[in-house]
């Protein structure tokens, strides 16, 4: 019997697959899973990129791994995808190899191009078509750049030679032998040239961003059949039921499908995603307007705050400071001093996203003294990931959301309870962690057992024995350490654009 998923995971830091069950009590959980660590690179200051074909190689070897561990692909019923979104892929129709490393969402090359279009005063039309403000992050400008920085692609482009894609068209193009250029309403959403509510294409934002529409792929929804596995990877032709970008698959995943619904994953990156319904909501306070879902006729839209340094500042302290060898490390370090000894990492690594939205802004440290160490770098770094968050739920509070009674969070770096339990108390909020972390893989595994039938509906079921961390900080203890952060922001944003101190 086909019972299965099998949810492909291609994050910033990994591409992972997963093979989920339909549980007899409803639901889906997980019975195999395989995972590859990708390579980071970094050309210079503010660019990242990866290697589209490692990327793809990663997807096959651990999906193989997968059937294989899991029975063979007879018991499989369907895939679906969850990806990096943002992400910016350019490859050659005919070959189908990449024309060049893939632009990572976190990549800050095209801050320049932005910064002209937010002087001539197109970030209003902007983002009332699209929810989005101009801003690097966005793929429609790092889309222009490689159509640039490739001699003859942009030409190629204009006669469909060359195709431009997120992740998950990639993935797809790859799955199908390049018979679908498809990729979901989500990750469109995500481009800056999707109108958020016709679901399709603007031509005149793809002329504003110089993009042409002939490379781009087709926009399907969630659940959509997005096309069939070539045999000859898996012994059969799988078909592809579901894809969703990450953060909006974790929505999916938490049962927040209701307006009002909230949840936070905190991967490379920390992203909060609040359900507002069935219409998209203009925010003022500069939090992203985006598409929660779009599923066997079900929308849903948010508003989106996104962190772009959380578990990758735990990466730096790993990888770049060396002042731990292990991740898990940081919460005893973090642990041995009675407080954060008055020093504020502000992890700008590459940028600050909301609700400051400073592309120039880099990793600053204030606050440091003879007396301080190691330790006082880790606790900050961990720290920061809850100031984020306050300013996230400050900013979601400003634009008249009303005000979340629980946090839903999953990711890597919630295994660290210091840090949850630092969120909560500069948050004021309770904080609630499912047994199960992979929610990102667990959403695009949901789309795809509603696109086939597997399930009836997205309807979460009760998560097995949630953590929970309540706050139990003084008032006045989290007003002095939340001053002492934005203060440590305000450096930050004043380094980076001294003229305007």
């Amino acid at each position: 019997m086909k019972s299965l998923i099998l949810a492909i995971d291609q994050g910033t830091t990994s591409s992972r697959a997963i093979a989920f069950e339909a549980a007899p009590e409803g639901g889906l959980r997980p019975v195999e899973v395989s995972q590859i660590e990708l390579q980071q690179h970094f050309p210079r200051s503010g660019w990242v990129e990866h290697d589209a074909a490692e990327i793809w190689s990663a997807t096959l070897q651990t999906c193989r791994e997968v059937i294989r561990k899991a029975g063979g692909v007879g018991r499989f019923a369907a895939i679906g995808i969850t990806n990096q979104r943002e992400t910016a892929v350019l490859w050659d129709a005919t070959t189908s190899e990449p024309l060049h490393r893939a632009i990572v969402w976190q990549d800050r090359r095209t801050a320049d191009v932005t910064a002209r279009l937010a002087a001539a005063r197109h970030e209003p039309e902007v983002q009332a078509a699209t929810g989005l403000i101009l801003d690097p992050y966005f793929s429609a400008s790092k889309f222009a750049w490689l159509l640039d920085a490739v001699p003859g692609a942009r030409e190629r482009a204009a006669q469909g030679e060359v195709k431009l894609g997120t992740i998950e068209s990639w993935l797809i193009w790859k799955l199908t032998g390049g018979a679908s250029h498809v990729t979901d309403a989500t990750n469109a959403s995500r481009t800056s040239l999707m109108d958020l509510r016709t679901r399709q294409w603007r031509p005149d934002l793809a002329e504003l961003f110089d993009v042409p529409l002939e490379a781009l792929p087709q926009i399907r929804g969630c659940a959509d059949h997005l096309g069939d596995c070539e045999p000859s990877l898996f012994g059969a032709a799988l078909a592809i039921r579901g894809a969703a970008g990450d953060q909006q698959a974790a929505l999916v995943a938490h049962g927040a499908l209701k307006a009002g619904d909230a949840k936070i994953t905190y991967g490379t990156g920390a992203f909060l995603v609040a359900n507002v319904g069935t219409e998209p909501v203009a925010s003022t306070s500069r939090l992203l307007g985006t598409l929660g879902y779009d599923a066997n006729g079900q929308v849903a839209y948010a508003l989106e705050g996104s962190i772009f340094s959380a578990g990758s500042a735990i990466q730096w302290l790993r990888d770049g400071l060396k002042v731990i060898s292990e991740s898990r490390q940081s919460e005893a370090m973090a642990q041995s001093l009675p407080d954060n000894g008055g020093v504020y990492l502000v992890p700008g690594f590459t940028g600050l996203g909301a609700p400051w939205w400073e592309p120039d802004a880099r990793g600053t440290i204030v606050g440091l003294t003879r007396d301080s160490g190691p330790a006082h770098m880790v606790r900050a770094a961990l720290e920061s990931l809850a100031y984020q968050t306050r300013d996230l739920l400050d900013a979601l509070a400003r634009d008249g959301a009303p005000r979340l009674k629980v946090l839903k969070v999953d990711g890597g770096v919630t295994a660290n309870a210091f840090a949850m339990q630092f969120v909560a108390d500069i948050c004021d909020i309770t904080v609630e962690r499912p047994a199960f972390q992979e929610m990102t893989a667990l959403g695009a595994a949901k789309l795809a057992a509603l696109g086939v039938g597997l399930i009836d509906d997205l309807e979460d079921h009760p998560v097995e024995a949630p953590a929970v961390w309540t706050p139990r900080m003084d008032a006045s203890m989290r007003e002095a350490l939340l001053k002492g952060w934005r203060g440590a922001v305000r450096a930050a944003i004043i380094a980076a654009n001294p003229d305007d101190a």
